[in-house]
């Protein structure tokens, strides 16, 4: 991998973007950077207490600002919110500046692994399970169409997973190598968020 190569992890909360991505970048000497811890940091707040104070919509909109400087770094990998995908300008950048690579799980299986989290706003409801069956119709599409590559994570184990990928990458065609570096003259948002009191 060149060191200007990005890679972009997107998928749903469960699908293992944060775990998958730490062992990736480790194993391709790049670093990581998890896009929600990054929220957190420069907030001070949980994406929870975020979700409370602005409703969804504010985070959506800290979350697009946020990926569109993250994606202009050079040498990262980056895990994505799970709905990050939701914003059509987000999509745009992380398809132009580097690999999206779409790790992909049923809801049955991100319901075995996000059942007893009660740190995702989007699942503090009485049928979470039937509302990852929502969320996956809803954004399943949009990954897709967003992904240079899609993995089905199953129930391997993380480190089968890496090794996957890492073969993976190792397969894409020369000319891919250069969609991945990073594009500084992608247009970004240009609303900016107020920060947090």
């Amino acid at each position: 991998m060149q060191t200007q190569t990005n890679i972009f992890l997107t998928g749903l909360m469960g699908s293992g973007k944060t775990t998958v991505g730490r062992l990736l970048a480790r194993r391709l000497h790049l670093g990581f950077v998890d896009s929600d811890h990054e929220i957190e940091a420069h907030t001070g707040v949980r994406i929870g207490t975020i979700f409370e104070l602005e409703g969804e919509s504010g985070f959506r909109l800290r979350e697009a600002h946020m990926i569109a400087s993250l994606t202009q770094r050079q040498g990262i990998v980056l895990a994505t919110g799970g709905g990050a995908i939701l914003n059509a300008q987000t999509r745009k950048l992380l398809h132009q500046r580097g690999l999206v690579i779409y790790l992909r799980a049923d809801p049955e299986q991100l319901w075995l692994r996000t059942r007893h989290d009660r740190q995702r706003p989007l699942l503090q409801t009485p049928h979470p399970k039937a509302r990852l069956q929502e969320l996956f119709a809803q954004r399943d599409p949009l990954y897709r169409e967003t992904a240079h590559l899609i993995v089905d994570t199953g129930q391997q184990s993380v480190q089968r997973l890496v090794a996957h990928l890492e073969s993976e990458l190792r397969q894409l065609p020369d000319a891919r190598s250069a969609d991945l570096l990073v594009s500084p003259s992608a247009s970004e948002p240009t609303q900016q968020p107020d920060p947090l009191p």
